[in-house]
């Protein structure tokens, strides 16, 4: 197909005629793309899952003001969805590729435009053969339909489609973006609960060192404690607030990153829940892959960028064909202005073109190449969205069950590191045990103390990134 064309150059022309024909009889056939068919996604079935992991609600169905109940984070979520930066730039490309669908529509209609004109040209007597110099006037009031392409092969339909899966790719990104970005507001904000429980739990660890170290120092002074019990008391208090400065610097950092994503300093907000008060929602349904995928917004952002490579390609493949431009015009004409509307004034013209690339050194065919090669491209990024979209679903519904299994066995663990820490205090004050041993459980119990509030709080964000993978968070605010 991409050599017919240049072939012609050769012809005789006489020949050029049948050439044309016959080539455009080819091309005509060739240059058919076929209806565009979604690709195969090549993903099982169903999820893998563990025991327990099954739901009964579906997260597309529940508005993101049901599924986060703190009052804080809705005050949250409402001020980034309203502010976001990034959501404003995504706004601006959906109303940018709008217009560029509306142009590309307009194409498919001819041009019509209005013009009036008036010339007044002075011939000197030289040149008029009368000896006298002419003065001539006309003026002109003409309706012209300006290069309107006859589109048989489609090529022009095949841009205006391009320009309309690019206009729903990008307004499916946006609502992609803007699910994500709710999301992302409910895990800063689990953070920062996360932060401030381990900043209260290492302040209270501070508080029973100081207690812990004062209390050495007594019993060196009288005699009871070695020189070595108090330096492991000071240590441990002073390690702790070292703990304490690193986690505050935390907390600031996720604060920052918190009113970056809301897009402006939060104002008054109403009180919110700890992080132990906050709902765990374990009942999100998985339902078939292939349902729930095929309606998240980056899939069919990406499905819809195919959709666009393919009429691309379409109409890279119509360029080889013969284009029909009409131009025609009406109007009125007159040596006067007072004559422009008088009988006898009017005229007209008609301009029917049949223009075909017979030589271009390659330039429609590497066009076509290259909207093959995007099309390709195309369908690699949707298969790869589709693949992702299900081992992110996959992953966050074995999280789900994993990390409740983790929660009951650190809370069990707490329990037990606390009960010995209270033993092992008694036992010191008795003088049965050296301080070590109390400073042993009082790390292990804080240790395990701040694995359990993260452990919290994954459960938390595990539950906000399935409710997005699900799709949830895309209907109409309430």
């Amino acid at each position: 197909m991409k050599r017919l064309a240049n072939r012609l150059a050769f012809c005789r022309p006489g020949d050029i005629l049948v050439a044309a024909v016959a080539v455009t009889l080819t091309l005509q056939g060739c240059s058919q793309t076929g209806d565009y068919q979604r690709p195969a996604s090549h993903i099982p079935e169903a999820w893998q899952t563990r025991p327990g992991t099954t739901g009964t609600s579906n997260a597309a169905a529940i508005p993101w003001r049901n599924f986060f109940r703190d009052p804080r984070l809705q005050a949250l979520i409402g001020g980034a969805l309203a502010h976001n930066q990034d959501l404003k730039i995504a706004l601006a490309r959906v109303a940018e590729t709008r217009a560029q669908y509306n142009i590309a529509s307009a194409d498919r209609l001819p041009t019509a435009s209005l013009s009036g004109s008036r010339t007044k040209n002075k011939i000197p007597g030289a040149f008029t053969g009368i000896d006298r110099p002419v003065t001539t006037e006309r003026d002109e009031l003409s309706v012209t339909v300006v290069s309107f392409e006859l589109d048989f092969w489609g090529r022009v339909a095949q841009l205006s489609e391009a320009a309309q899966a690019s206009f729903l790719a990008s307004e499916s990104a946006r609502r992609a973006l803007r699910i994500s970005l709710i999301a992302e507001v409910a895990n800063l904000y689990y953070t920062v609960l996360e932060l401030d429980e381990r900043i209260a739990i290492a302040q209270g660890s501070i508080e029973s060192r100081k207690r812990n170290r004062d209390l050495v120092k007594r019993g060196q002074e009288l005699g009871a404690a070695a020189r070595s019990d108090f330096l492991l008391a000071e240590g441990a208090l002073h390690s702790a607030q070292g703990d304490l400065a690193s986690l505050e610097n935390q907390r600031a950092a996720a604060d920052h990153a918190l009113t970056l994503l809301v897009g402006r300093a939060p104002g008054d907000l109403p009180p919110g829940h700890a992080l132990g008060e906050q709902e765990v929602r374990q009942d999100l349904a998985p339902g078939i892959p292939s349902e729930v995928l095929y309606a998240r917004p980056d899939v069919i952002a990406a499905e819809n960028r195919l959709k666009e490579a393919h009429a691309n390609v379409a109409a890279a493949r119509a360029a080889f064909l013969p284009r029909i431009l009409l131009t025609a015009g009406l109007g009125l004409a007159s040596p006067t202005l007072a004559r422009l509307f008088a009988p006898g004034t009017g005229n007209w013209s008609y301009q029917p073109t049949l223009s075909m690339p017979l030589f271009d050194g390659g330039r429609t065919a590497g066009a076509s190449d290259v909207a093959e090669a995007r099309r390709n491209s195309a369908v690699a990024e949707y298969e790869k969205t589709i693949q992702q979209a299900f081992r992110e679903v996959a992953d966050l519904l074995s999280a789900r069950t994993s990390l409740a299994e983790q929660r009951q066995a650190i809370e069990a663990a707490v329990s037990a590191y606390r009960e010995r820490l209270i033993v092992a205090e008694v036992r010191f004050k008795s003088g049965s045990i050296s301080y070590l041993e109390v400073l042993d459980a009082q790390k292990d119990l804080f240790a395990q103390q701040q694995i359990a509030v993260q452990v919290r709080r994954a459960q938390l964000s595990t539950a906000a990134q399935l409710y997005k993978a699900l799709g949830g968070g895309d209907s109409p605010d309430t």
